[in-house]
């Protein structure tokens, strides 16, 4: 952009402005610590789960399986229909409470520790430098000019990200079609959807954890933009204390120890920064909250015989007025956090008291329109009804049908249903009633439904008999 009117005489020459910054590269440098032994467990622990859930098995079939085909989604021993669309509902809403949970108590949390993006760029990155050494060594390569080495340290690196975003990629289908089904029909017979969404879940992996990386972190996660809002002076967050660590400075010689701070200007905390930030400057919203810069300040800590905490997990509050470890966990527990935290349980213990006494039966009852109602051969008026049957168990059951609702209504016909595990079926009936029985028009009966294998397993449904 150019500014400044060429025609005036006094103009000066127009100025070029970027109003984006050019991309650099960054590289992180290897650090050890308590709280990159901990992002390491977490690696462990999410990609455990997510790889080996879709293994395991549960009454002769995939344990966790969200059936598109079938349209049921196992849980272990839990079976969902599309009609429990509710619990979906839910588990959105318990997600949103922790996530404003985690954040108001301890800032990114999520984001350092637990994020897919975070997760697969520290997989990533640990690949990486296995293959073409540490940070300087990768900075040189870089650098260099392409020859065969070079070449051969690139390709085998590359292809082990491949490798592994298909193989992610093909975990995730896993999920909505079963592992043996996609196994079976490896490597051509896969179908069209199930190869798109293999194919684009791995280029994405590929893309964002291979080169993006931290720039989805800073212009593409809405989450770090929204969290601003949800912060507070009492969140935890990762900070540097200004008041001890300046002024900075190297410890030489001739220096004059006495007048610098603790902070030897060493520069460890941002080499080491996935995100490249500099955790001296203050709060910045690109901090993820990894704790990397923790761990590289703590070590030179120990080397210049200083204390730990010079960049540290504390609040503002904290920081400006000086609160002790109780102090600051006094103030953590706020009323927003206590309110986060009870609407949380109490979402929670509703939706496990749901799910321990929902009954695993649904009916649909309709009546048949091509039929209003009509007279049957001993004089009696009859309606037909077209039965849903929905036997969310994983056991075959046995159903017996009855009605009331009006004197002397009855089925016309007497006979149990059998319902295969896990399946639906249709059922006609004939129900009728007493010519003298009930109104002209609309009446009010009730259909009962109870499985001879379990007397809690019952369900009872209103439906309208019309009277001529």
């Amino acid at each position: 952009m150019k500014f400044g009117d060429e025609n005036t005489p006094e103009a000066k020459p127009a100025a070029e402005v970027s109003f984006y910054e050019k991309h650099k590269k960054i590289y992180v440098r290897d650090v050890q610590g308590w709280w990159t032994t901990w992002r390491w467990v977490f690696v462990w622990l999410t990609q455990a789960i997510f790889y080996l859930t879709p293994w395991l098995v549960w009454n002769d079939r995939q344990a966790v399986l969200f059936h598109l085909v079938e349209r049921k989604f196992y849980l272990f021993g839990l079976v969902l229909w599309p009609q429990d669309v509710f619990y979906l509902a839910v588990l959105l809403i318990v997600s949103a409470y922790a996530l404003f949970l985690f954040t108001a108590i301890a800032g990114r949390l999520f984001c350092g520790y637990a994020c897919p993006q975070t997760v697969y760029s520290e997989i990533f990155m640990w690949i990486e430098s296995r293959i073409e050494g540490d940070r300087s060594a990768r900075m040189k390569l870089d650098k260099g000019p392409m020859t065969a080495r070079k070449f051969r340290l690139k390709a085998v690196k590359h292809l082990l990200w491949i490798a592994l975003s298909l193989w992610t990629g093909f975990t995730l289908v896993a999920y909505f079609t079963p592992m043996q089904e996609l196994l079976a029909a490896l490597p051509f017979g896969l179908s069209g959807w199930e190869m798109f969404w293999t194919l684009f879940y791995a280029g994405f992996c590929y893309m964002q954890a291979g080169f993006l990386r931290e720039q989805v972190c800073k212009y593409m996660c809405p989450y770090a933009r929204f969290q601003g809002v949800m912060f507070d002076p009492d969140t935890l967050v990762i900070t540097y204390d200004p008041e001890r660590g300046e002024p900075r400075g190297a410890r030489k010689k001739d220096a004059d120890v006495t007048a610098l701070g603790d902070c030897v200007d060493c520069g460890l905390c941002v080499v080491v920064c996935p995100t490249g930030i500099d955790i001296r400057k203050g709060i910045q919203y690109e901090c993820i909250g990894c704790g990397a810069c923790i761990d590289a300040c703590d070590p030179v800590m120990d080397k210049i015989g200083k204390p730990h905490g010079l960049i540290r997990y504390t609040t503002e509050n904290a920081l400006e007025k000086k609160f002790g470890a109780s102090e600051v966990v006094g103030h953590i527990l706020r009323p927003r956090i206590l309110l986060y935290t009870g609407i949380l349980i109490l979402i929670c213990i509703a939706t496990a008291w749901s799910l321990a006494t929902r009954v695993p039966l649904m009916v649909d009852v309709i009546r048949d329109r091509s039929t209003l109602s009509r007279e049957a051969d001993d004089g009696s008026i009859e309606n037909v009804y077209n039965l849903k049957f929905m036997n969310t168990t994983e056991q075959a059951q046995r159903y017996k049908i009855s009605v009331d609702g009006l004197a002397g209504v009855h089925l016309a016909e007497e006979r149990p249903v059998e319902v295969g595990s896990a399946e639906n079926l249709e059922f006609t009936v004939v129900v009728r009633v007493p010519p003298e029985s009930g109104k002209s028009g609309a009446n009010t009966i009730y259909f009962n439904i109870q499985a001879d294998a379990d007397e809690k397993i019952s369900v009872r449904e209103k439906a309208s008999f019309l009277m001529p």
